[in-house]
């Protein structure tokens, strides 16, 4: 009788349906220095409980859009303030959260080769409108400096039209916005060759190991802060440089309803931190070669093993909030 029992459990255990864990739905620029961030969520998630589904990818306004409708659950890129626009346009805080921050203080700014800033005296964004300069960073013949700008769609190329206007450049520089990592890696051989370059840059990113600020390039002051849609803008650094373009903290966007429904997945990602430096390294590494899926699935594995201690006690207390 006993063993008949065993049995007809065992069966009903072998017919029962395996619980099916939830899936998360991530969305992002399509950015491959990004990858490295969603690769670390993916991870914490599935420890969770939960599957990541395919990469959702989109420009920032699009990227907004699609976390506030439900279309996607987060984006691990929200440059705060940079992108506040695109997030009060998508519905705000009726619809969106901010989880983290993920990091705090990345810098963005426009840069110009060392060697030509050194030679010509060049401190500021303002002296292209002095032709002479201008015509050092003309790569097209008519006379402007070519800029290594943004692509459209991103928060800094909306920064960059607002002030070519606000500081009276628009005749004295061209804004090229074509594929940006395409553009600066044309850029970075002209510097090997010797040639001025000119372009905008950020942190975390790769170019900063390659092109290092303070060694290879600096960056130029702005004449005054100036931000579309900010009245009595501070760009300044502490010390009274100013690149124009306020210091950012990045945060996870959520949809609100799924954090709401998944205060475990919402402990992970309002807790999760992971430092610029660490991000630069990562993107330098992607960028010099170890660019697979698997390859970024390994460095996303390397730094958690480096953060242990505190991915452990992230984890445990995801899996106890309710």
């Amino acid at each position: 009788m006993r063993l008949k029992l065993l049995l007809t459990m065992a069966a009903m255990i072998l017919a029962t349906p395996a619980v099916q864990a939830e899936t998360v739905r991530p969305i992002g620029s399509g950015q491959q220095g990004h990858q490295i961030i969603y690769d670390v969520i993916e991870a914490g998630l599935a420890e969770l409980g939960y599957e990541s589904a395919q990469m959702l990818t989109g420009t920032y306004p699009t990227i907004h859009l699609a976390v506030a409708q439900g279309d996607a659950d987060y984006s691990a890129v929200f440059w705060r303030p940079l992108t506040d626009q695109f997030f009060v346009q998508a519905g705000g805080d009726d619809k969106l959260l901010a989880a983290g921050p993920l990091y705090t203080g990345a810098m963005q700014g426009y840069f110009i080769d060392k060697a030509t800033a050194d030679a010509h005296g060049i401190t500021s964004l303002d002296q292209m409108k002095d032709p002479a300069i201008a015509a050092l960073f003309d790569t097209d013949g008519d006379g402007k400096a070519n800029l290594i700008g943004c692509n459209p769609g991103w928060g800094c190329e909306k920064v960059i039209e607002h002030q070519l206007d606000a500081y009276g450049l628009r005749d004295h520089i061209n804004h090229d916005k074509g594929e940006y990592f395409a553009l600066i890696a044309n850029a970075i051989e002209n510097y090997k060759a010797g040639k001025p370059i000119f372009f905008t840059a950020w942190e975390p990113e790769w170019t900063n190991a390659v092109l290092v600020p303070g060694k290879d390039v600096v960056f130029l002051n702005v004449p005054f802060s100036s931000l579309p849609g900010v009245e009595n803008a501070n760009t300044k650094w502490k010390d009274g440089r100013d690149p124009g373009f306020a210091y950012n903290d990045n945060y996870i966007l959520v949809n609100k309803q799924f954090a709401k429904a998944n205060p475990k997945a919402w402990s992970f990602l309002n807790g999760l931190r992971m430092p610029i430096a660490d991000l630069d390294e990562a993107a330098y590494r992607i960028n010099s070669g170890e660019n697979s899926a698997e390859q970024i699935k390994a460095l996303a594995k390397e730094w958690i093993t480096k953060h242990q201690a505190e991915w452990d006690d992230l984890i445990a207390k995801a899996k106890s909030a309710s």
